[in-house]
């Protein structure tokens, strides 16, 4: 059974503490859920920080501790951060990458959210793309728009991206990609067109999460996301307890699909990422 990678965005930028008091919003709290999700298979974990009112913070010092505490409690786990746009000033989005964490999120194109212009100019991405390459951290490509794919692509052409990326395909933010089969089907097939070695992901937002994860694993994704960032509920008239339950309806999904949850280890093999520092190659 070929193992799939449980990625666990555990805060985001958006959901408070008022929509669910399960959104892990201090550092020990972060720290505290990633330990619950990774032990109940996460191998992934996605960080947004906060200030202390709740709002997105680009603190390289909060990133840090989040980094430590996780490093020391849930051996191999793979850290990524969060280069991501929402309340924070673009300036500052890799503020933290020297840091060294294993991967960040990239994205590689401006999109409509609900509210705002979720903006990313060419020469900022193009800056995060070559920042990443310099501290040896692994992009993960967020693809809200068929376009952000060919930006991709134009980044591997100037050789600041390799041709093995991990693509993450982002539906069902109003205003952006519809949580539609159809279109996944199309980024699929236009992602393996343009990075054929590539590996791939897909994140159905709120009621979209079960759904999306579904289609993914039915076309044999490397990997799965769930967490409190991108839904907050199991059902409509119920909240999430926490990330760590979330992460038990992914894991259980896998298994429907006649595949094992990756270890950390695992994990880091399937993602093109050196092993964590004391262990050995799975």
């Amino acid at each position: 059974m070929n193992p799939v990678v449980i990625a666990v965005a555990i805060t985001g930028s958006v959901p408070r503490k008022k929509d669910n008091p399960a959104v892990p919003v201090t550092p020990a709290e972060q720290v505290g859920s990633t330990r619950e999700a990774y032990e109940a298979g996460a191998s992934l974990v996605h960080i947004h920080v906060r200030s202390d009112d709740e709002t997105p913070s680009s603190d390289p010092e909060l990133f840090r501790q989040v980094q430590e505490g996780v490093r020391q409690l849930c051996p191999s786990m793979i850290v990524q951060f969060s280069t991501g746009g929402r309340g924070r000033d673009p300036s500052q989005r890799g503020n933290a990458l020297n840091l060294k964490p294993d991967m960040a999120s990239l994205s590689t194109g401006s999109v409509n959210f609900p509210t705002i212009v979720y903006a990313n100019h060419a020469t900022l991405v193009e800056d995060l793309a070559r920042r990443m390459k310099e501290f040896g951290v692994r992009p993960e490509i967020e693809i809200f728009d068929l376009s952000h794919l060919h930006g991709a692509r134009r980044l591997a052409d100037r050789g600041l991206l390799d041709e093995r990326p991990h693509i993450q395909f982002v539906m069902g933010v109003q205003n952006a990609l519809p949580a539609e089969e159809r279109l996944l089907d199309i980024l699929l097939a236009e992602a393996k067109y343009l990075f054929p070695a590539c590996t791939w992901t897909a994140a159905g937002i709120g009621r979209h999460q079960a759904q999306v994860m579904e289609w993914a694993l039915a076309r044999r994704a490397d990997a799965v996301r769930t967490g409190l960032e991108d839904n907050i509920r199991i059902t409509k008239d119920r909240l999430a307890a926490s990330n760590a339950e979330l992460v038990a309806l992914a894991a259980d999904a896998v298994r429907r699909h006649g595949r094992r949850v990756a270890t950390a280890d695992e994990a880091r093999a399937i993602l093109a990422l050196k092993p964590a520092h004391g262990t050995q190659a799975p």
